[in-house]
């Protein structure tokens, strides 16, 4: 009787497994156009952005982590769409190729530790995580950290580090970062970011007024401490809130 029931249990965990697979399996078409959609805006914005193709391994990310997993139930037949989606408490899920963008100008490596401002729902910070990197990832909306903590530790990223809390301080008990990204749009650069950036270090943050003219923006520390800042291309991010 006890094998019996012993079997039946196994049987019951194969097929939520391959439950799981199917789902994921449904939208292997759409990630693989939502690639090569991508892989042309890079070429189109080259004169913009300076790069004809991303990253080989960002792209292998992106057509990796499932996009569907964090989008709200209602939108996940939009999860592989090239725009950006609402997930609650008037925030979003950035537009693929931002992140796909925003990733490629940190030229993050295996064993960096980056931090990410406008944790979201977790997806750039599971894209950070597949790279290798050590994320540690601040999100102002308490709802949306605790949401965003326990579905990366569901989906198998237990290391990344999250936190409820203004982001335009950073996190200096996680740092020094190599990398920083900001998903939220800020009127300046944060001093405060900026210190805790490594020298060699690369901040990518969209700067500009809520609702309005915003640019992309990269910000690199030289060795040496002084600061270059590049922009990018222009872009419509929800503001960066806070108390400061």
């Amino acid at each position: 009787m006890f094998d019996t029931v012993r079997v039946l249990v196994a049987l019951a965990l194969v097929t939520l497994g391959l439950s799981a697979a199917l789902a994921d399996d449904e939208f292997a078409a759409e990630r693989k156009a939502l690639i090569q959609e991508i892989a042309a805006l890079a070429r189109d914005t080259a004169g913009e952005t300076g790069r004809h193709a991303f990253d080989p391994r960002v792209m292998s990310v992106l057509a990796t982590v499932p996009r569907h997993r964090f989008v709200p139930a209602g939108e996940v037949r939009a999860a592989y769409r090239n725009r950006p989606l609402p997930i609650g408490y008037g925030q979003t899920i950035s537009q693929p190729y931002i992140v796909a963008l925003m990733t490629d100008l940190m030229r993050v490596q295996a064993q960096d530790v980056v931090l990410e401002i406008g944790t979201g729902s977790g997806y750039q910070a599971a894209i950070l995580a597949e790279l290798g990197a050590t994320v540690c990832t601040v999100e102002i909306v308490e709802p949306l950290a605790r949401e965003a903590a326990e579905r990366l530790r569901m989906l198998g990223y237990g290391k990344v580090r999250t936190r409820a809390g203004d982001g335009y301080y950073g996190w200096e008990d996680c740092g020094p970062f190599d990398a920083i990204i900001v998903t939220a749009a800020a009127s300046h650069v944060p001093p405060s970011l900026v210190r805790q950036l490594k020298p060699g270090g690369r901040m990518v943050i969209p700067v500009g007024p809520p609702f309005l003219a915003q640019h992309l923006m990269l910000v690199e520390k030289r060795t040496d401490g002084t600061i270059l800042t590049r922009q990018i291309l222009p872009v419509a991010f929800v503001p960066l809130t806070g108390k400061h």
